[in-house]
């Protein structure tokens, strides 16, 4: 699909619906009495299932022809193995032109008109744009990860994201860090999921609150990890973090700046889900060494994952490999295994994107029981810990495969 590659697309097709076959089509149709090409106007290709969703531009006097272009465009492509076909109209305004010099309704007088002195004069109604003190235009771009300077005590800092939630980001997260420690790394842990904080929970230290020393926090210790998340707080009274994104990507920036985290050889974060202000922001003033994708095999959450990729790619921070949760269940009763959110979907991203597949994990009741008592699979050593240590190992490979990044050797902290 290397035309439709360049489009802002997703492709999660049915069993049976030719893409080859679209992509030919889209190419090659010609809109209705003109000469204009459709692919020159396609802005957008989705395909899920056996539905497609075209997003195009058209201009004021092809108005008429929008049933003929979509009836015409819906019965070549139900030979593709499209059902449905929704396409969506952004219209556009051609660019006023002057008429050329000795052509109708074009004054060949070099001198301007006279104005109607019986008119009244034209007053600017135009509101009048004033410098605001408190809040200065930006002046210099934002800034890229290759500027940042290293910390002073983290050599790498690795993000755990995911396009959307309960696809066990944050399992995945405290797994991998002792998995990490386990190989013999010094490792610590950063809760930015600000809005729905469950690592205190699963290392067993929830309700606890670090200490302040020269105010800076001191990380808490669960496991033998240095631990530090907005869970430890706000206390074990449900207080929810109703904070918009300034408020929330700076308690998030405290977090990591103004602790005293010992020398680790790896911080590993627990993103939110989604591609939002706190992901950006992270991605722009934190040095991160590589983010890992999770994900189910389900469809909905590759679109989602999908978007992180994309925004990782954008602010030049390395995609470490994919780690595909949930991708097989086997019954506690009967032992039966059936992959209830699909197959492939972590290969399918792996080869779309040439990023490896870390691992896979089943969805496991133990898994969950483990965590939720504050002693994770790799802790409980239950069936899933050998493959959180294979994750981890398969990790640091592609860390080793990235350039150093240097030290900021004048910050203390």
């Amino acid at each position: 699909m290397s035309w439709l590659s360049s489009l802002k697309s997703v492709f999660s097709p049915a069993q049976g619906v030719n893409e080859e076959q679209i992509q030919a089509i889209l190419q090659d149709y010609t809109l209705p009495h003109s000469q204009n090409a459709l692919k020159e106007r396609i802005s957008q290709v989705n395909v899920q299932g056996r539905i497609l969703q075209l997003t195009m531009n058209t201009f004021p006097e092809e108005k008429e022809h929008l049933q003929q272009i979509h009836d015409e465009l819906a019965e070549a492509l139900e030979k593709c193995g499209i059902q449905e076909l929704n396409l969506h109209i952004i219209q556009q305004k051609h660019p006023q032109q002057s008429a050329a010099h000795g052509e109708a309704g074009h004054s060949c007088s070099s001198k301007p008109k006279a104005e109607n002195s019986n008119l009244p004069p034209v007053m600017d109604a135009s509101a009048k744009v004033e410098a605001d003190p408190n809040n200065p235009p930006i002046q210099k771009a934002a800034p890229q990860q290759r500027d940042v300077a290293a910390h002073a005590r983290i050599q790498n800092v690795i993000l755990v994201s995911s396009g959307k939630g309960g696809v066990g980001k944050s399992t995945t997260t405290v797994n991998l860090a002792l998995a990490l420690q386990q190989l013999g790394l010094k490792v610590g842990v950063l809760d930015a999921d600000i809005y729905g904080p469950s690592i205190p929970t699963m290392l067993g230290n929830a309700g606890k609150t670090p200490q302040i020393e020269n105010e800076h926090f001191v990380p808490l210790e669960a496991h033998g990890l240095a631990v530090l998340s907005i869970g430890h707080l706000i206390g074990e009274h449900n207080t929810p973090v109703a904070w918009r994104g300034p408020k929330a990507t700076g308690a998030l920036m405290q977090l990591f700046n103004q602790t005293l985290w010992p020398d680790l050889d790896v911080l590993v974060i627990d993103m939110p889900p989604g591609t939002g202000d706190i992901q950006l922001t992270l991605a722009q003033r934190i040095p991160v060494t590589g983010a890992i994708i999770v994900t189910t095999p389900q469809n909905v959450a590759l679109l989602d994952a999908v978007k992180g990729i994309e925004l990782f790619n954008k602010v030049n921070i390395p995609v470490l490999g994919v780690v595909e949760n949930m991708s097989t269940h086997i019954c506690s009763n009967c032992g039966f295994e059936e992959q209830i959110f699909g197959v492939g979907g972590g290969d399918q991203i792996s080869k779309q994107y040439q990023i490896p597949l870390l691992g896979r994990l089943p969805l496991d009741a133990k898994i969950r029981e483990n965590a939720d008592q504050g002693q994770p699979s790799v802790v409980a050593q239950d069936a899933a810990a050998e493959s959180y240590v294979q994750i981890a190992q398969a990790m640091l490979q592609q860390m080793e495969k990235l350039p150093k990044r240097q030290r900021d050797q004048n910050r203390i902290f």
